[in-house]
């Protein structure tokens, strides 16, 4: 008899969902978040697949994912993407996924049995085009008396956590990358994840998820919060220290640079000529004026954050004007010629 978990390649289920998860050197993590999917619930009319998209590690991921294909024939595939930087092993996922309804998760979480099925079932009806689900620690987290993780001045979304409640409902801000599900035509509609944001070697510029979710509703796209679509993230000690967190807001500071550089210009000038003088005479004196002013530790480093997210920002539209000089500098040699 067949078996019952290949996907239908004849097409007589509508429903078929790929999972993509990409990973990097992470194995033993990875061999965690591989067996907790495994043990997904969904109901026997919906095919479903994980992909794990290999994105040219040197440990022994190979040898761990192709022992869960063995274990798992026709759930688990095996796809290696040889080009550094997640978004370019999302987009070879995206690319390689038999399903019609894509989900995402990363190799240090943990999923719940009914995340699978309670993230993709809002999307069954079309009137949604992305879903997105909570993301719980794995452990308590015992957070320093200067970090706020439940507050007026909480940065917990630094630590890839995302938790908005009980009530499901639409959804008004970008779901984050290890919990989110949208279908396969979406990426044919909008295009995938922008390669010059997300992770790679050298660089901790993130960003591609929530700019993927951003792009949408500013397409006019509607996105659902699932509670229940529960994801626990591990939560490293070394991310819990002012240097991780202070590098974390200064990366943000240049990938929101990246994110919004694209938009057209002003009259036919960039909107960064009018980014620079804005965030220096008035953003970044406000933001260091609410930091040494502080009284709280928590407000205070909060605020400080800020400003080192400002320097982000001052960095990365410098390197643009290099790059456009660069440039300029080129264009006049190749004329000359």
């Amino acid at each position: 008899m067949e078996n019952k978990n290949k996907l239908s390649q004849d097409g007589r289920n509508s429903m078929r969902i790929t999972v993509i998860l990409c990973t990097y050197n992470r194995c033993q993590s990875l061999a965690k978040a591989m067996e907790s999917v495994a043990a997904s619930v969904v109901p026997e009319s919906v095919d479903w697949e994980v992909l794990v998209v290999d994105n040219n590690s040197s440990d022994h991921t190979r040898e761990i994912v192709e022992g869960f294909c063995n274990r798992f024939p026709y759930r688990f595939r095996y796809l290696h993407e040889p080009k550094q930087g997640k978004s370019n092993a999302l987009n070879s996922g995206i690319r390689a996924a038999k399903g019609n309804l894509l989900a995402f998760m990363d190799d240090d979480v943990l999923v719940e049995p009914t995340w699978l099925n309670n993230l993709t079932a809002p999307l069954q009806s079309g009137e949604w085009s992305g879903a997105g689900g909570r993301i719980l620690s794995q452990d308590v987290v015992s957070a320093p008396d200067w970090l706020d993780l439940d507050g007026p001045y909480d940065v917990s979304g630094m630590l890839a956590l995302f938790d908005l409640g009980d009530q499901a409902g639409e959804l008004g801000r970008p779901p984050f990358g290890t919990n989110m599900a949208f279908p396969k035509a979406i990426f044919e509609k909008y295009g995938g994840f922008r390669t010059d944001m997300g992770p790679c070697p050298g660089s901790e510029i993130r960003n591609e998820d929530t700019e993927f979710g951003r792009r949408l509703t500013a397409g006019g796209e509607r996105l659902w919060y699932e509670p229940s679509a529960v994801v626990y993230h591990a939560v490293p000690q070394n991310r819990l220290t002012k240097e991780y967190l202070l590098r974390f807001w200064f990366d943000q500071g240049r990938a929101t640079v990246r994110e919004n550089v694209k938009r057209p210009g002003i009259w036919g000038i960039p909107r960064w000529c009018f980014t620079i003088p804005k965030i220096a005479i008035s953003v970044l004196p406000v933001r260091a004026f609410h930091w040494l002013l502080a009284l709280s530790p928590k407000r205070r480093f909060y605020y400080k954050g800020f400003v080192w997210m400002t320097f982000g920002q001052i960095v990365e539209l410098h390197s643009l004007w290099l790059e456009k000089n660069k440039q300029g500098a080129r264009l006049q040699v190749t004329e000359a010629k």
